[in-house]
């Protein structure tokens, strides 16, 4: 039987394409394994975001060419996608496939297979990521993605809908939508899609636990989908947020067109209506013309913020952005403001976890091992547990227990 694997770097959307190949490819006969190194076809989901994402895609692709020199090679991806013709004209790859194209991969690899038999469906992860947007229309002066994705498109609300019930009588429980830029969903159709009314429409699906939002932009948080995402009983309360800074001219000079304050308000907003929900932010350091000054105000702003935790990046410029062009701050001042966001970032987090101790929390079931379970909560904890009867993907209830370090325990409440 012809065996897969996919290894997907970068973001969610990523991610949830890969999940549905996945599923597409095995309702077809194909053999899914996690291991890339004993597969026949090998699938390449690329990232370009980050020079740090270039350069894990090449180690990636070296490493195959040692181990694995056989596989069929498939490339698609942001990366691919910006040395497209380099690739197609590549001996050891197979198939390049384009971003707007990504839609029928999975068809091009079965087109190009003399023969295949019924296998069953194995899950790829423990919860089903489901892409609702594509693309984006704006242009951030040190965002390659504009260029690389295209222009938002949303996929239509049937057809999402019909997709989270096929993965929920599959047995996941918890849903998470992706999308270049999600809070654009809907924007570029004529009819009435908005992502509130998907949301909506997603709360009368049967079997379904919980819906999880990936990131938000601020500049589209208006208040109503503010208050209807705090409020949903269906949407997990964790709300990630693309801040990307915390100064104002930084953030002129970004081409984000908002202001420090509009994030404060949004984040206090959300922590008023929902106390525990895990509260999310991408930070970019180094940003070229960020002084000391302004990194001191991000610095104040996230800690003095009710943010629970922040992802950070140091700036990485990208050919073809306007910021590429800017004078750089040096590596070193950035690894150093980093490594203190970070340290900043855990701390705000432990926090938030021992606050939780003694509570009960709905989650699901990511990893099973040797007697011993990780559940991720609705409020985005990771809870280690000595038992659980439950399999991967099912929900539980976990009372947590104990959160020292990074590590949060809890117990399963039969």
């Amino acid at each position: 039987m012809t065996s897969f694997a996919i290894q997907s770097f970068g973001c969610r959307v990523n991610q949830a394409e890969a999940f549905s190949w996945a599923n597409t490819l095995q309702s077809n006969g194909l053999v899914y394994r996690s291991d890339s190194l004993r597969s026949d076809i090998v699938l390449v989901n690329t990232c370009t975001l980050t020079s740090r994402a270039d350069r894990d895609v090449r180690k990636f692709l070296n490493k195959l060419a040692r181990l694995n020199p056989e596989a069929r090679l498939v490339l698609t991806g942001c990366y691919s996608e910006r040395f497209f013709d380099d690739f197609q004209n590549n001996s050891r790859v197979w198939q390049v496939v384009r971003n707007e194209e990504k839609g029928d991969l999975p068809y091009r690899i079965l087109a190009g297979l003399e023969s295949r038999t019924e296998t069953d469906i194995k899950p790829f992860r423990s919860r089903a990521l489901v892409k609702i947007q594509d693309g984006c229309d704006f242009r951030c002066s040190f965002c390659i993605i504009p260029a690389v994705r295209g222009k938002s498109v949303s996929l239509p609300e049937g057809k999402i809908i019909e997709q989270v019930r096929e993965y929920t009588k599959q047995g996941y429980r918890e849903v998470v939508l992706t999308g270049i830029h999600l809070c654009s969903y809907g924007n570029d159709r004529p009819t009435e899609d908005s992502l509130i009314g998907l949301l909506q429409s997603m709360e009368k699906i049967e079997g379904l636990g919980r819906i999880r939002l990936s990131s938000l932009d601020p500049r589209f948080l208006h208040q109503k989908l503010c208050d209807f995402i705090a409020s949903s009983p269906i949407v997990c309360p964790h709300f990630h947020i693309s801040l990307q800074h915390g100064s104002d001219d930084i953030l002129r000079r970004m081409g984000r067109k908002v202001k420090v304050a509009d994030f404060r308000r949004i984040l206090d907003d959300l922590h008023k209506k929902s106390p525990n929900a895990a509260l999310g932010a991408d930070l970019i350091v180094g940003f070229p013309g960020e002084t000391e000054s302004d990194f001191e105000r991000m610095v104040d702003f996230v800690g003095k913020s009710p943010l629970t935790y922040f992802h950070v990046f140091s700036y990485s410029q990208r050919p073809g952005t306007p910021a590429a062009r800017w004078k750089q701050v040096e590596e070193r001042v950035k690894k150093e403001r980093a490594a203190r966001l970070r340290e900043l970032s855990k701390r705000k987090n432990h926090l938030f976890r021992k606050g939780l101790v003694g509570e009960d929390w709905s989650g699901v079931v990511i990893r099973q091992k040797d007697g011993t379970a990780q559940i991720l909560t609705s409020n985005y904890v990771q809870v280690h547990v000595s038992r659980c009867a439950a399999e991967e993907r099912e929900q539980v209830q976990v009372k947590i227990t104990q959160a020292e370090g990074n590590q949060t325990r809890g117990q399963i409440i039969d």
